[in-house]
């Protein structure tokens, strides 16, 4: 299965990293994607390519609500995408340079994170209405990440989202002196998952004893981990004082590769000491699931045929029929139908 799918929204980068009067060029779903900031802070996006000569916008510059291009100075509504000003026109011109315009795109800032939404069509006008919900996380209300990172996936989405979430893995793959080392040991692991309305989730259960790592959170620690369409994971842990969230989404640029966006939430106040040293251990983690499935490819090129077994690799088996009944209720013009039922998975790891 090889379609991006549409109708969804994606990040396209943190908060942070764009600052007002900015803009900034991102490649999203094969398309030239332009994010910017007004002074004001309210971001926006529209396709970077100007319609008279091909120039990115990028290259331009941000007027009030406008934006100019550098070539010849074209200017365009950063809210429509509409021409407002063509400089080399004069009296004699019969131009309605309103019927000249540039494609949109919805795009909010959320949470410290910028999403753009991607219909079936982006060069259509939508209607605000048929426009779901940014997707957020609760509990963290408006509050920006603590932490975030940007890693790279030289693959198709779908198997940087399969490898993300793979329980199985993590013995082989994270095995560093600041996480794992030694002996591997294994253990059977039971959880029970439910669907939720574009996914499925670990219904949360309380941390054992032995999870001393999370007792700063308290004493009574429950884990919570959420998946839905289209590559939104969120990893929630609620403490009897702190709570903390790890949000990881992915973001294609084509086909063939793909951004993965890691965003990490506390309420702990003095967490912020640690920030350097968490930042790091996150990107060598990051790091690992690159490299390896950066090796997957050398195999994938033969285009061999995958053997996903239960129950170990059954989220991985969600995850593809998701997509599909998505992909057909959008072609038939119906309400999704959540393909997946309450089950508990076992494995060892």
């Amino acid at each position: 299965m090889t379609t991006l799918l549409r109708n969804c929204w994606y990040v396209a980068l943190p908060g942070k990293d764009l600052k007002p009067g900015k803009m900034v060029h991102k490649k999203m779903l094969g398309e030239p994607v332009l994010v910017g900031r007004h002074e004001d802070g309210e971001v926006f996006a529209m396709r970077d390519i100007c319609p008279h000569r091909g120039i990115p916008l990028q290259y331009g510059w941000i007027e009030g609500k406008d934006v100019c291009c550098c070539y010849h100075g074209w200017k365009f509504s950063s809210e429509d995408g509409r021409c407002r000003e063509i400089p080399s026109l004069t009296e004699y011109d019969d131009l309605d340079i309103s019927r000249i315009r540039v494609p949109t795109y919805p795009c909010r800032e959320v949470q410290g994170n910028i999403w753009v939404y991607f219909a079936e069509d982006s060069k259509k006008e939508l209607d605000p209405s048929t426009i779901p919900p940014v997707p957020t996380i609760p509990d963290f209300g408006k509050v920006s990440p603590g932490l975030s990172e940007i890693i790279h996936f030289a693959c198709h989405i779908d198997h940087a989202i399969i490898g993300l979430m793979d329980p199985a893995h993590g013995p082989y793959v994270h095995s560093s002196w600041w996480w794992r080392s030694g002996p591997r040991k294994f253990r059977v692991k039971e959880k029970q998952y439910e669907p939720v309305p574009l996914g499925f989730r670990l219904v949360p259960y309380e941390m054992p004893v032995s999870a001393r790592p999370y007792k700063i959170l308290g004493n009574k620690v429950s884990i919570e981990i959420v998946f839905e369409l289209p590559s939104v994971r969120t990893e929630i842990l609620r403490g009897d004082r702190y709570s903390a969230c790890l949000l990881t989404t992915i973001t294609p640029i084509d086909e063939t590769e793909c951004i993965a966006f890691q965003s990490i939430y506390w309420t702990i106040p003095w967490m912020g000491l640690f920030k350097p040293l968490l930042s790091l251990l996150t990107r060598k983690f990051l790091a690992q699931d690159r490299d390896v499935v950066i090796q997957q490819q050398e195999g994938l090129v033969y285009d061999p045929p995958l053997m996903l077994i239960d129950d170990a690799d059954t989220q991985a088996k969600w995850y593809f029929r998701l997509k599909q009944e998505y992909q057909k209720a959008q072609a038939e013009n119906r309400p999704f139908k959540n393909p997946v039922e309450p089950r508990i998975l076992r494995w060892r790891s």
